[in-house]
């Protein structure tokens, strides 16, 4: 989407206007993941209750399977209702998709496995290294969330990769007048 085409936002909302900072995303990722985290605990529980705790490697698959698909549905269903999670709300930035006035499923869905990218890759590199020790698994981590970051750098209307790839970008809402 170039810079210049129109985007589509609710009346109560406002016009959006522009980007939101790579900080103020970056701010807004850090306030996400503990409200995620608070989602996935509850989602945690319901899982151990409904297994009985079993620690068999297929329920230990099985809850990590689960908490892909919370997590997906958390995110995909809070783009396509509203545009924004929680925190997005509160740092008032949107996704939104040119000539759509809500997220499209098929597109908030790709937009959520696409943005495994800021893990994935670290994942992936601790897995075939045979790395497990926490701090070799928050460096590599910590290097991948880096790199996909700088990734909005080399993007000239400063979007991140996942959302430059999914046909969606971020805007900065204005300030609610009272």
């Amino acid at each position: 989407m170039q810079a210049t085409e129109p985007l589509v936002t609710s009346g109560a909302e406002g016009a959006a206007s522009g980007a939101p900072t790579v900080k103020r995303r970056v701010t807004a990722m850090v306030y996400e993941f503990f409200l995620l985290f608070a989602v996935e605990m509850l989602a945690v529980l319901v899982y151990i209750l409904l297994t009985g705790n079993r620690q068999e490697p297929l329920f230990q698959h099985g809850l990590k399977l689960y908490l892909f698909l919370v997590t997906g549905l958390y995110f995909t269903w809070c783009w396509r209702d509203s545009g924004h999670t929680l925190a997005m709300k509160t740092w008032r930035i949107k996704v939104v998709q040119a000539g759509h006035a809500r997220l499209p499923w098929r597109t908030a869905i790709v937009r959520y496995l696409l943005a495994w990218g800021w893990f994935a890759p670290a994942l992936v590199v601790c897995a075939v290294f045979g790395l497990h020790a926490k701090g070799e698994i928050a460096v590599a981590l910590t290097i991948g969330i880096v790199a996909w970051a700088l990734t909005a750098f080399l993007d000239k209307d400063r979007q991140f990769l996942h959302d430059r790839l999914a046909g969606t970008r971020l805007v900065l809402l204005p300030k609610i007048k009272r």
